[in-house]
């Protein structure tokens, strides 16, 4: 049992540090060597806390199966989604690279599957590896700059706008089931809600409009994206 245990851990964490998309894939075979003798992995069900909101990071974390949302909670116990992750993507490095508490916390909306990295591992590549460390900062841009953008479509675009933007996103950071228009993820009205900056029954209504107007169809959680161009207009114009 061990061994088999053993076995999916060589699996699982040799895909997240080779895979082309990973930071980790620019170390070299002796630093990668290292990372695989000292990587742990992590399985969390649907609905598990992979990290919570005040706790202090144990390393970074990276996705390697599943899907995950990272949210704060605000007034009244509402929560406000911020981002949502992917494999093979990294969460909590936020406050693991500013020594601090985690400002959000992090939940599974599937079964997922993270690898976790300690944080003096990380400094001692960081410090040897410039092409690691070139990967990491565009990675930090890159995620401020959609920081960025997600401020300014929650606060100043109108609801229509906001729920646009939210199922656009969605398709873009998930993509579409084999049809190539069902959004390839399921999240409750309250978690499209929570990522939208509106109520639930907002949510709702506001899907509900669109699906009249043939912009989408809904089966469930399950949304189809019936008319892109228009859906586009309706997200820039806000």
């Amino acid at each position: 049992m061990i061994e088999n245990d053993r076995k999916s851990r060589e699996i699982i964490c040799g895909e997240v540090i080779n895979n082309p998309s990973s930071v980790f894939n620019v170390l070299t075979p002796s630093e990668k060597e290292e990372l695989m003798e000292n990587i742990t992995c992590s399985f969390f069900k649907k609905g598990e806390y992979i990290y919570k909101e005040g706790e202090r990071p144990v390393g970074l974390v990276c996705l390697s199966d599943g899907k995950v949302k990272i949210f704060k909670e605000g007034v009244g116990g509402r929560e406000q989604i911020v981002r949502m992750a992917k494999p093979i993507g990294f969460i909590g490095y936020r406050a693991l690279f500013a020594e601090e508490n985690n400002i959000a916390s992090a939940v599974a909306i599937e079964d997922s599957v993270t690898c976790t990295v300690s944080y003096e591992l990380m400094l001692k590549f960081i410090k040897t590896n410039s092409d690691l460390s070139l990967c990491i900062i565009r990675s930090l841009s890159t995620e401020l700059g959609f920081s960025n953008n997600r401020t300014i479509t929650l606060t100043q675009k109108h609801i229509r706008g906001r729920l646009a933007e939210s199922l656009l996103f969605l398709r873009d950071t998930y993509g579409f089931e084999d049809d190539e228009a069902t959004i390839k993820v399921y999240l409750s009205r309250e978690d499209i809600a929570n990522l939208s900056n509106m109520t639930t029954s907002n949510a709702i209504r506001t899907l509900s409009t669109f699906a009249s107007e043939g912009v989408i169809s809904i089966d469930g959680r399950k949304i189809k994206i019936l008319d892109k161009v228009r859906l586009d207009r309706v997200s820039k114009l806000g």
